[in-house]
């Protein structure tokens, strides 16, 4: 999908999350909401989901695609660098990525963005995968990282 068309849609589904996030006020139920809308709206998300942050172990939350990961491994893989290093990772091929967990073989990119609750403290990471090398860029980034303000966003 070309870079403008790709804006235009995150634009739309923006929108259309902000309407409907504004119903319910529970982080979880929100999150739930993101992941269905996102995975079903672009064909290269082969997985779709969120890691919380328990107990300093990240935990499976809610998710899209084939069966996940339950917990992560402490500061491994690409979930716990956007934790740990406090911004989204864009990887073009997480079999290059050092420490990269590998869920489902068929993952070839992958990109994470950390989630921030009103105290500003990371609290979850958003896990976007693709079986495409290289599926994201910072337009994906830009609107991923919107769109999870809005999980603590008050009506």
């Amino acid at each position: 999908m070309d870079k403008t068309r790709k804006a235009e849609r995150y634009l739309r589904i923006y929108g259309q999350l902000r309407e409907m996030l504004k119903k319910c006020e529970n982080p979880i139920a929100r999150m739930a909401t993101i992941v269905a809308i996102l995975h079903h709206k672009f064909e290269d998300y082969f997985w779709t989901g969120f890691y919380r942050l328990l107990d300093d172990k990240l935990t499976i939350t809610c998710y899209q695609g084939p069966v996940a990961c339950q917990v992560l491994a402490p500061h491994t893989g690409v979930c716990w660098a956007s934790i740990d290093q406090k911004k989204t990772q864009i990887v073009e091929d997480v079999n290059r990525f050092p420490g990269h967990i590998a869920c489902d073989s068929r993952t070839l990119s992958e990109i994470t963005v950390p989630v921030y609750n009103e105290e500003g403290r990371v609290v979850a990471v958003l896990d976007v995968d693709s079986r495409e090398f290289d599926a994201f860029d910072e337009i994906d980034a830009e609107w991923l990282e919107k769109i999870v303000e809005l999980i603590y966003m008050k009506n």
